[in-house]
């Protein structure tokens, strides 16, 4: 039997490249009820990200995104003003007229899947460009600098 070797790529996709995939990762995680309900989940988190996110950070995690997930982040304008990351489940909150705990957990479970696909160096770029409270939505503590 003759097998083909396999060279990993440096930036595979952890769950494959497709948005299903990725639909099922955020369901898992958030343990929604059902694929609608996290895609929702997906659609309003990527758009509120897709606000806030810019430069190459931006147009590097599209790239590692499934392609309708990119989409829905790409296609949003940054606003001018970065927000705080409590500021940003407030305002994702506020747009769907769900509560902020409710909001809060969408945010993690969506941020769950994105910094996978991200992967850790990525992710360090992005916290780093956004204002604070940003690391605890990814899951990462939130480092400060002595004075």
């Amino acid at each position: 039997m003759i097998t083909e070797a396999r060279t990993p790529l440096q930036h595979e996709q952890p769950y494959g490249s497709t948005y299903e995939q990725m639909l099922e990762k955020v369901r898992y995680e958030g343990a929604y009820p059902t694929r609608d309900k996290a895609e929702e989940a997906v659609r309003l988190v990527l758009a509120g990200l897709g606000r806030q996110l810019t430069g190459d950070e931006r147009v590097e995690l599209a790239a590692r995104l499934p392609l309708e997930a990119a989409r829905i982040l790409t296609t949003q304008i940054p606003d001018t003003q970065p927000m705080t990351g409590w500021a940003f489940v407030k305002d994702l909150a506020d747009r769907t007229g769900a509560s902020p705990a409710t909001t809060r957990w969408d945010t993690g479970s969506v941020f769950a899947a994105v910094a996978t696909y991200a992967g850790p160096a990525l992710l360090t770029r992005i916290l780093h460009q956004l204002p604070t409270g940003w690391a605890l939505l990814f899951g990462q503590a939130e480092l400060t600098t002595a004075p």
